[in-house]
């Protein structure tokens, strides 16, 4: 708890300056004394509900957003090696859509026919290489610049059948998790 309420004063000079707001506008608009402000930005004063109320409206942010826990500092990505796949985390978040870097050494799953079924929905973009995926009956080679998505629950293998590493980036969200894909819709071109 005292780390929560060490970081409000930061947060709300951050806010402040990000707003190019000096203490005495700020003041002005929310009430608050411009010592009540100051010594709530550098930690010489606790922040009560009181006090965060109309700071929130003033900034237009949720009062969850001013007195959150501070973010644990990311762990640094562990590289793990599996029968020639590397996996190169690139997320560190815990929870919600994971994103890898995966690099497959030639040959790597194409000694076995076996298909692994899991909870979750896999998003794979191929940056290098080519890539076999094997989806239940049908058999699917993916190519550098092409992606591929499909629900984890379908029996799956995903192997190197070429000369050269694979390269691939890969989003996964557990439970069925699915991630929302946006295109921006092309423009339509008129003649004059």
């Amino acid at each position: 708890m005292p780390a929560v309420v060490a970081a409000v004063g930061p947060r709300l000079r951050r806010l402040r300056t990000d707003a190019g707001r000096t203490l005495a506008e700020v003041g002005a608009a929310t009430g608050i004394s411009v010592s009540t402000l100051s010594r709530l930005e550098s930690g010489g004063r606790k922040a009560t509900l009181e006090l965060l109320l109309p700071l929130a409206e003033h900034f237009e942010v949720g009062l969850d957003e001013l007195v959150r826990p501070p973010r644990p500092a990311p762990r640094p990505a562990r590289r793990t090696t599996n029968r020639g796949a590397t996996f190169l985390p690139l997320t560190a978040a815990p929870g919600g859509l994971r994103a890898y870097k995966q690099v497959l050494d030639p040959g790597t799953g194409e000694d076995s026919d076996e298909q692994y079924v899991h909870e979750g929905y896999e998003w794979i973009y191929v940056m290098a290489g080519r890539l076999r995926l094997r989806l239940g009956e049908d058999d699917f080679v993916v190519a550098a610049g092409e992606a591929a998505e499909f629900d984890t629950r379908l029996p799956h293998r995903i192997s190197n059948p070429g000369t050269t590493p694979t390269e691939c980036l890969v989003l996964f969200g557990r439970q069925g998790e699915r991630m929302h894909v946006r295109a921006r819709p092309a423009r339509s071109v008129r003649s004059r």
